[in-house]
C-alpha cells in the first residue's frame, strides 16, 4: 500500500507564494509520473503539473510560468512551487504518483486559499 503525504498548503495574499510538498511512504520504488491536481469547490478536478522521469513537464496554461514542479526520486518526491499566486488558485490540491500499468496512488488533498 503506497501513502501520499502532503504539506505545504494554507492561506496567501495574492501575489504570495507556496510550496507544497508530497512524499511517498512505503513504496521502496520509483513513480515515473508524479503531478498535481487540484479542484475548485463546484467545479472539475484539474491537472496542475505533471512530471515524467527524465521527461518535460507538462502544465496547465493558467499555471505556466507561475508554478514550478520538481521531484527527488531518492526521496520519492514531488514538490509544487507556486509563485504570483491568484485567487483563482483558490483550490485542494491533490498529489499525484503513478506506475503505468501498475498502479495510480493520490494523496488526501490540501488546501490552499488565496485573498484578494
Amino acid at each position: 500500500q503506497v501513502h501520499l503525504v502532503e504539506s505545504g498548503g494554507g492561506f496567501v495574499q495574492a501575489g504570495g507564494s507556496l510550496r507544497l510538498s508530497c512524499a511517498a511512504s512505503g513504496s521502496g520504488s520509483s513513480f515515473p509520473y508524479m503531478g498535481w491536481y487540484r479542484q475548485a469547490p463546484g467545479k472539475q478536478r484539474e491537472l496542475v503539473a505533471l512530471t515524467v522521469t527524465g521527461g518535460n513537464t507538462n502544465y496547465a496554461d493558467s499555471v505556466r510560468g507561475r508554478f514550478t514542479a520538481s521531484r527527488d526520486d531518492a526521496k520519492n518526491t514531488v514538490f509544487l512551487d507556486m509563485n504570483s499566486l491568484t485567487p483563482e488558485d483558490t483550490a485542494v490540491y491533490y498529489c499525484y504518483m503513478r506506475r503505468p500499468l501498475r498502479s495510480t496512488s493520490w494523496g488526501q488533498g490540501t488546501q490552499v486559499t488565496v485573498s484578494s
